[in-house]
């Protein structure tokens, strides 16, 4: 049984690990390199790093679009049974989901969380429960019929990097069943009513204030990887806990002062926070910022 799989983050590469396990994988997708960090140093995706480390006899293919004719006889030539899917970040034409059945593995129970960022908007709604849908794509966004689900718990203090590792073995157990017990499973089809949409996220998106504790603590959880969350100053909150979900403050107040944390109070409730960086400086304590800046219990940290 011959796999094209197309994708590109850590979350693809762990199911990228079993397909190679078990199946004849002929070729992967991914995105092509991309400048990263200040100094704009050309990287390849995750997933690219990981065939080449492992010298996997694997030919890999970076088109930026896959609507050339070039690439679609390129993907007629590996005469594919099944194409996989996984954050690959390219919608597939009409040529390309005629091939072979085309199945994706995205991270959230679908139709909830259609789009980018499912995990992250997991974390933000502080939802409980999320799991992985392999879904039979057409033509739309995640629109497809359902073949499988696996379903897990989110922990209350659970974050982006926890939940992506969790998804992404959950996706490469899954993976193998779906496509063994391909010519038996019943399609199910999404309910359009039910669907919901998270978009792909902006650096923007991290600005936090001291409005709702627990929708920063949220936010932080979600946005680890990246962006982070800051203030409208710039200052990173790196670390921070969810102190209290009650009780009404001047936002931004400082309320307690311990030996590694600061507690600062929000219009809805208090975190803790205990590492910051300033903006073009490294990431320190709490404690260290607020003496530096000579602010104490009562000040603002704004």
């Amino acid at each position: 049984m011959k796999i094209v799989f197309m994708g590109t983050p850590a979350y693809a590469t762990t199911i990228l690990q079993e397909l190679v396990q078990r199946f004849e994988v002929v070729g992967l997708f991914t995105q092509p390199d991309k400048p990263v960090g200040r100094k704009q140093i050309v990287t390849p995706p995750h997933i690219k790093k990981y065939v080449l480390e492992n010298e996997l006899a694997l030919p890999i293919f970076q088109p930026t679009s896959l609507k050339d004719a070039v690439i679609i006889q390129t993907l007629r030539d590996l005469k594919p049974d099944f194409i996989v899917v996984a954050a690959y970040a390219m919608l597939l034409p009409k040529e390309i989901l005629d091939m072979a059945p085309c199945i994706n593995l995205h991270a959230s129970l679908l139709p909830k969380y259609r789009g980018a960022s499912p995990i992250q908007q997991a974390l933000l709604n502080g939802d409980s429960i999320t799991g992985v849908t392999a879904m039979l794509m057409n033509e739309g966004l995640d629109e497809g019929d359902i073949l499988g689900y696996s379903v897990c718990k989110i922990a209350p203090d659970e974050t982006a990097i926890e939940l992506f590792d969790k998804l992404s073995f959950m996706a490469a157990k899954l993976t193998p069943k779906v496509i063994e017990n391909f010519s038996n499973v019943s399609p199910l089809k999404q309910f359009d009513c039910d669907a919901s949409l998270c978009k792909k996220i902006k650096k923007s998106n991290g600005l936090v204030t001291f409005d709702d504790a627990r929708k920063i603590y949220n936010k932080y959880r979600a946005f680890i990887l990246w962006p982070g969350i800051f203030l409208q100053s710039g200052l990173k909150l790196k670390k921070i806990v969810l102190h209290a979900v009650e009780g009404s403050y001047q936002p931004g107040e400082i309320l307690k002062i311990g030996k590694e944390s600061i507690i600062v109070g929000c219009q809805k409730g208090s975190i803790e926070i205990l590492e910051v960086q300033p903006p073009s400086k490294k990431a320190m304590s709490s404690v260290a910022y607020i003496r530096g800046k000579r602010l104490g219990v009562g000040d603002t940290l704004l």
